[in-house]
Order: C-alpha cells, then sequence, then structure tokens
C-alpha cells in the first residue's frame, strides 16, 4: 500500500487544461479561429454585433447563461476608435455574468506610441486607454487578466490600475523559430533601428551578432546611420515592435545594404501601416533588387492590415494562434 502511494507520488501530474470560452469581435474571426484550432480547451462563443438606426450598438452576447461558472475570454482589436465602444460594452459586461474569471486579449495596444507628454497640452491617450482597461469589473474569480503583445514601451505596464493583472507577451519567439528554419540560419544579424528597439529585444537576441541604428541630424535632415556593428556578408534582420509609415525601415535597410549586407529583411509585431503604406514594402513595387526586403514577417495582431496584404511578398504571417492560445491557460 505504501509502495503504490510512493509511486503514485512520484509520477508528474499533468496541469489540467482550463476550457475557455472565447469570446471576438468581427475582425478577429479568423484568429479565434486559429486559436480554438491550437487547443482543444477552447471553444468559441459568438456575440451579435448589431447597431440600432441612429449607429449606436445593439449588442447581444450569446449563450449568456450557459457561460456561468466558466472561465471566459474575449479577443479584441482596437484598429480604430470607431469600434473601441462596442468592444468595451462586451468587455465590461462579460465579467457579470458569474463567470469564473475573465481574460481580454488585446494582442496591440494602439496608444502605445503616445506615451509621453512633451510640452503641456499633449496628451497622453496610452495613459488613457490603460486607465479605461483598468475599470474593468472584476468577475468572480477576482480581477480580469488582460494579454497585451509587445506593448511599446515598458513603462505603460505601470498605467494600469491594481485592479486588472496586465499579461506582456512578445512575439520574439515566432522570430526566432522562422529563423531557424532559413537556409542561412547560421548567418542572420539582427539590427534595431533606435536605441528604444535595442533596449527592448536585445535581451532576447543575445545569440546573434548585433548592429545598432541611430538617427543622427545633418543640416536640417535626420539621417539613419549605423551605430554600432557590422553588417557585411550578413542576411541583416531589422526588429522593432510596430511598423506604421515604415520611413525609418526604409532607412534602415539602405544604409544596411550600402555597408555591404546580403540580404535585409524585417521584423515588427504590429503592422499597424495606415494608408496603405505596406504597399511601399511590397516586391512588385520595388524599385530592384537593392530596394527590397527578402523577408518582412508580421504577426495578426492587426487583422485588418493581415487581410489587405494577404501574404503578398515578401510579407509573411507568424501567427499568434499558439502563443494566445498558452497565455490563456497562466
Amino acid at each position: 500500500m505504501e509502495v503504490a502511494a510512493a509511486a503514485a507520488a512520484s509520477t508528474p501530474r499533468h496541469k489540467v487544461k482550463k476550457q475557455i470560452n472565447l469570446f471576438y469581435c468581427a475582425e478577429c474571426e479568423e484568429l479565434a479561429l486559429k486559436i480554438a484550432a491550437a487547443s482543444d480547451a477552447i471553444q468559441l462563443q459568438s456575440i451579435n454585433w448589431r447597431n440600432f438606426p441612429d449607429g449606436f450598438p445593439n449588442l447581444f452576447i450569446n449563450n449568456a447563461h450557459d457561460i456561468r461558472g466558466q472561465h471566459v475570454a474575449f479577443l479584441a482589436s482596437f484598429s480604430s476608435p470607431a469600434v473601441i465602444f462596442e468592444q468595451i460594452s462586451v468587455i465590461f459586461a462579460l465579467p457579470k455574468l458569474f463567470i469564473a474569471s475573465f481574460t481580454l486579449v488585446l494582442p496591440f495596444f494602439p496608444t502605445g506610441s503616445f506615451e509621453r507628454v512633451e510640452e503641456e497640452g499633449d496628451v497622453a491617450t496610452a495613459f488613457t486607454l490603460a486607465r479605461v482597461l483598468s475599470m474593468i469589473p472584476k468577475s468572480r474569480g477576482g480581477p480580469t487578466s488582460v494579454v497585451i503583445y509587445d506593448i511599446h514601451a515598458l513603462q505603460e505596464r505601470f498605467y494600469f490600475g491594481d485592479d486588472v493583472l496586465p499579461c506582456f507577451e512578445t512575439g520574439i519567439p515566432l522570430l526566432l523559430q522562422r529563423l531557424s528554419q532559413l537556409p542561412d540560419a547560421d548567418n542572420i544579424t539582427i539590427a534595431f533601428p533606435d536605441d528604444g528597439a535595442w533596449k527592448r529585444f536585445h535581451k532576447s537576441l543575445v545569440n546573434f551578432p548585433m548592429v545598432v541604428c541611430a538617427k543622427v541630424r545633418e543640416g536640417d535632415k535626420r539621417i539613419v546611420r549605423i551605430k554600432e556593428g557590422n553588417p557585411e556578408g550578413r542576411h541583416v534582420v531589422i526588429v522593432d515592435d510596430l511598423v506604421q509609415s515604415g520611413g525609418t525601415l526604409r532607412e534602415c535597410q539602405k544604409v544596411l545594404a550600402a555597408h555591404g549586407a546580403a540580404k535585409v529583411s524585417a521584423y515588427v509585431t504590429h503592422a499597424v501601416f495606415p494608408n496603405k503604406s505596406y504597399e511601399r514594402f511590397m516586391t512588385a513595387n520595388s524599385a530592384g533588387p537593392g530596394d527590397q526586403f527578402a523577408y518582412f514577417w508580421i504577426t495578426d495582431s492587426c487583422p485588418q492590415t493581415i487581410k489587405a496584404i494577404n501574404q503578398e511578398p515578401p510579407f509573411e504571417v507568424l501567427s499568434l494562434a499558439s502563443s494566445i492560445a498558452d497565455a490563456l491557460q497562466i
């Protein structure tokens, strides 16, 4: 009897996965389907996203009674101010449905680059959005967990109040996995467009040689220069958290190529690309081989961009689905 008990005690116990009911906004449907496919512990639920004649949301959470006592998550995309209110309405309603726990998955924190007040009158909207999310009601299990990927400035974790639990994840493991699959995986150098990107990511990429770029002022212009490192003969991958117009990435590519880089690629977690600025990176629109990115890796944190790009070269999507599925088990 004692032998059997000892054997049972020495047998490793497998952690039982939480069964998650995952709701999602309309533009995140494709990512939600991938998350559910990545884990048998996730069941998709639905919301009727409707509007009254005056344009204000007319929302209905399906199976609201059936999710009582269960773990619930919501996959959000605050891609524009126009869609934030309807999603906030659902986010504030779900924890009050007597659920066991609530997790908000917001892959891209959209106001993250507006975190500073440089002169009196500036409004730091990153702080505003963090305060709004900090007001999410508690569920029966306690505070809401908020999962965010590669928030623009690490100090923004302190913008959230004590009534939510921010969980900051990163897309870098997806990049590392993809780099290991390249035929020239032993010839990779990582480049950062500025000191901020280096501070943010270099500890996750210590096994690679590094190049750090910087913007310097020459007369009335700001020019990208290599601050340290040598790209000659290397496949250089520029790493940053997000891209907007892409002007800095373009300038970095030109400087790296001029200094002898064999190839230049890029990775960003959040492909914002307002006003179709992704078009300037497409292989079909390049001026020639010296103007091209070999690869441009992005995640699916910005669903509308992913749909518009449609895997057009050099873009390649590294999906956050498995990572989000894992984060929901924390």
